[in-house]
């Protein structure tokens, strides 16, 4: 099947402002958003997007997992659909850009092949999956994991988030539990359009990622227990300090990563600090540590590594310590015949390119465990992300999704 004229391009002006008026949803208090999973503000978000979807004449299904499904009918009812999405969920300091240039690039894909005409073999499906950021109710992908059979529905229901809220009944609360079994879909393929999350495109100059692989990642919950004191009468020999404990972990943490060097990351995020007082030593800590790297031999080293340095640092305390693994994904090789139908896609359209290897985890590390998958990505300023000053250029934002387009027409096939 020849590959779409080159001058088929999408409405740049089109997407930008869908890209903006989502943004109104789920302000943050500093020019980005806070459109966390299963909040009032991501009903909201889920309902616009909905809307759009059926204006552009698509039918629109829901699993149990509230994923959204936006299909464009192909002219042959029997053969499988090629997917394209992401995620409309943010951080709760999130940018505009982070999961929802996925979503809304595959809407105007769809909105440009009606202005056009375009008719395809295969159906074409616009997805919003659930639970993508994990920072409300981890692990991250939740949703598409329990789609790609990595979790079962029953354990991804039952995450409670820092309140005590369980995922499940926050679903039903904001109306998005859907009808659908959770991975009955079957897929030709599926293709993710994301922001980079890193500075390595813009450093090159360089306009589009041709993403090869993606990192893989452990995410270990460490919770030191050790004694409630008073910061000014307990003499230092004296004290059980489960704050230092994590101090020293954290710099292990990053010593570790950087032993591994070059492709690999190590640093602790989220921290829970009890009682959390001003005058009182810290009796117990939680906290996360994230390494990553897409090289398996690397990553399991440092995951060792931590979990040693972990016991070690709590034994020399007198801490109590407990490891829990919260959130993995082995590292990631995206389909290479997807992977050379976007290169060429960017190729003829004249755009600047690069392979990349994903820093970030995304919903396609987890459904290339089922179907055939590929990551297009395009700059973001200083490679600044999970912030609200995250930033990419309208024209940053149009040439990943003219890449998509044309991708998304070779794989889906255009009837002449």
């Amino acid at each position: 099947m020849p590959a779409p004229g080159e001058n088929l391009r999408i409405n740049s002006a089109r997407l930008w402002d869908s890209l903006e008026e989502m943004a109104l949803i789920g302000p943050g208090v500093a020019g980005g958003c806070n459109r966390q999973t299963l909040t009032d503000a991501d009903s909201e978000g889920r309902h616009l997007f909905k809307r759009w979807c059926e204006a552009a004449g698509m039918t629109m299904g829901v699993d149990t997992m509230g994923n959204m499904f936006a299909t464009r009918a192909g002219t042959d009812p029997d053969a499988l659909p090629v997917y394209m999405g992401s995620h409309l969920d943010t951080q709760p300091t999130g940018g505009k850009y982070d999961g929802v240039l996925g979503v809304l690039g595959a809407l105007e894909v769809v909105r440009t092949m009606n202005d056009m005409g375009v008719r395809t073999r295969r159906p074409i499906v616009v997805t919003n999956w659930t639970n993508e950021e994990g920072a409300r109710f981890a692990p991250a992908m939740l949703a598409s994991g329990v789609f790609a059979g990595i979790h079962t529905e029953e354990y991804a229901k039952g995450r409670r988030d820092l309140e005590g809220k369980v995922f499940g009944e926050e679903l039903a609360r904001i109306g998005w539990v859907g009808d659908e079994k959770v991975g009955a879909r079957k897929m030709h393929a599926m293709l993710e359009l994301h922001i980079e999350q890193g500075p390595i495109l813009e450093a090159e100059g360089k306009t589009i990622g041709v993403v090869t692989h993606g990192q893989g990642l452990w995410w270990l919950e460490i919770t030191l227990t050790g004694k409630d004191a008073h910061t000014g009468s307990t003499p230092m020999n004296m004290r059980v300090n489960a704050g230092l404990g994590m101090a020293r972990i954290t710099e292990r943490v990053h010593q570790i990563a950087m032993s591994h060097q070059p492709n690999a990351v190590g640093a602790v995020g989220q921290v829970k600090v009890f009682p959390n007082s001003r005058n009182v030593i810290p009796g117990t800590v939680v906290f996360t540590v994230d390494i990553r790297s897409p090289e398996q031999g690397k990553l399991d080293a440092m995951k060792a590594e931590v979990i040693r340095a972990a016991h070690a640092v709590a034994k020399e305390l007198g801490l109590g310590c407990e490891i829990e693994d919260v959130g993995h994904f082995d590292p990631v090789t995206f389909d290479p015949g997807l992977v050379e139908v976007v290169r060429g896609a960017a190729e003829r359209l004249g755009y600047s390119h690069m392979d990349i290897v994903s820093g970030a985890g995304h919903d396609a590390c987890w459904i290339n465990r089922v179907a055939p998958t590929v990551m297009i990505m395009c700059p973001c300023v200083d490679g600044l992300s999970h912030n609200e000053a995250e930033a990419i250029s309208p024209e940053w934002a149009a040439a990943g999704t003219d890449v998509l387009l044309h991708a998304a027409l070779e794989v889906a096939e255009v009837v002449a």
